[in-house]
């Protein structure tokens, strides 16, 4: 492969995974182009600013576009390595939706040349490499691909899908093991010499079903052992039971390490991902149909419950603290936070606000709503009712003293300290 200086690089889709890899491979010295639908995410990029919040992220891309290491585009060119980053949503019945994939790689058609690589890191069922294959195959008859023909082929495809987790992307893009899938083993290899380039962990080499479906059970694993610690919270609501202590004084057991509740999952990830086994081998996946559940259950809990403490104070202003699907980011995707927001809102009009310091304006779904954004400072002076829905380290810093006379419903153990409340949920069924 060509030198880092010389070597080209496209990374389809600039979202949370795609800006920080086009970065930090930028970084290497490489010259690297985003491929964005989004004229306004173009622009951004190439101004050198981010439209995503993620830790150190401003700074790398502004140095890389000022190096002139990264520029963004909407429209493909020749290069050598082509990483598709772009998202894999699922349809109203649970089943993936690899449009974007298969766009992309249509994309990409337009432009390949001999010596190539294009790699998939999108989070994709199993099998979806092999249709990328098959796509560019289909395509492209005038180049020998992968998997399709018994000479050496003229490109590699591969699947290496990212393991980062928001907050620590920039780090863990470098330091985290890879899991390289090629459609050929000598595919897996051309991939696996492109991701040591910037990759200081382990790459370890396999195929790209074997690939894929190592990424869905990292995210069905969370997903379960979230959903057993969501359950365990319904019964310990049932028992009249701190359930912060219990799993506290259980995790002390050497063999027992159970995660904490909250109020459902969200992210594109763990919130999705299980669900592509689940459409897989619908007869082999009752546990991971269970806890996916269970996990969306939870966001109807926390409403009834919620709804119950409002409604045993009326007239009072309820103060939501955060809308983020995880603590100290500003990603609202699948947020189990804003749905229990949300519900709030439309049930009890201008009594509801919401704090979320990681935006500066409510997502598009609260229009129409009476609820508004404030800062924390006001929501503690105003309203003598909290549901705290994130635990971002700003409302962890929240004194005892500034909330011991407030009504709160803590949904994810931030404040230990705080005087139980009871918010006497009506029977709720799990989701189906």
């Amino acid at each position: 492969m060509v030198s880092d200086s010389e070597l080209k690089v496209v990374v389809l889709g600039l979202g949370y995974i795609g800006l920080p890899t086009a970065a930090v491979i930028a970084r290497t010295g490489a010259q690297v182009l985003g491929i964005d639908v989004s004229e306004h995410v173009v622009e951004t990029v190439n101004s050198g600013k981010v439209h995503i919040e993620e830790v150190d992220l401003d700074g790398l891309v502004s140095g890389v576009v000022a190096r002139g290491h990264l520029r963004a585009a909407t429209q493909i060119e020749p290069a050598d390595v082509f990483v598709i980053a772009v998202p894999t949503p699922f349809v109203d019945d649970h089943a993936p939706d690899i449009g974007y994939v298969l766009q992309a790689a249509t994309t990409i058609a337009t432009v390949l040349a001999p010596g190539n690589v294009v790699i998939l890191e999108s989070t994709s069922p199993v099998g979806t490499t092999e249709k990328v294959r098959d796509l560019l195959a289909g395509l492209r008859p005038d180049l020998r691909i992968p998997g399709r023909t018994s000479d050496t082929a003229d490109v590699a495809i591969a699947y290496c899908p990212e393991r980062v987790l928001p907050g620590r992307i920039l780090v863990e893009l470098i330091d985290n093991d890879r899991v390289i899938g090629g459609i050929t083993p000598r595919c897996a290899r051309k991939a696996l010499a492109f991701y040591r380039r910037f990759v200081r962990g382990a790459c370890i080499t396999t195929s790209a079903r074997a690939a894929e479906m190592t990424k869905l059970t990292e995210n069905a694993f969370r997903d379960v052992n979230i959903a057993f610690a969501n359950e365990l919270s319904l019964v310990a609501d049932q028992m009249g039971v701190d359930v912060w202590e219990v799993i506290r004084l259980a995790n002390r057991h050497p063999r027992v390490n159970i995660l904490s509740p909250g109020p459902g999952v969200g992210g594109h990830c763990i919130a999705v991902d299980p669900w592509f086994l689940v459409s897989a081998a619908p007869e082999q996946t009752p546990l991971i149909r269970t806890a996916r559940q269970v996990n969306d259950g939870k966001v109807a809990h926390v409403i009834e419950s919620a709804a119950a403490l409002i409604e045993a104070h009326p007239g009072a202003p309820v103060a939501c603290l955060g809308l983020a699907f995880k603590a100290n980011i500003d990603d609202f995707r699948e947020s189990p936070a804003v749905k229990v927001a949300l519900a709030l809102a439309r049930r009890f009009g201008d009594r509801v606000r919401i704090v979320e310091p990681y935006t500066d304006g409510l997502p598009a779904a609260f229009a129409g709503t009476a609820a508004r954004l404030i800062d924390l400072d006001d929501a503690i002076e105003s309203c003598p009712l909290m549901v705290v829905l994130v635990d971002h380290e700003i409302f962890k810093s929240v004194p005892l003293d500034e909330r011991a006379a407030k009504q709160v419903y803590d949904t994810r153990g931030i404040w230990p300290d705080q005087p139980p409340v009871s918010t006497a949920p009506r029977d709720v069924r799990l989701a189906s």
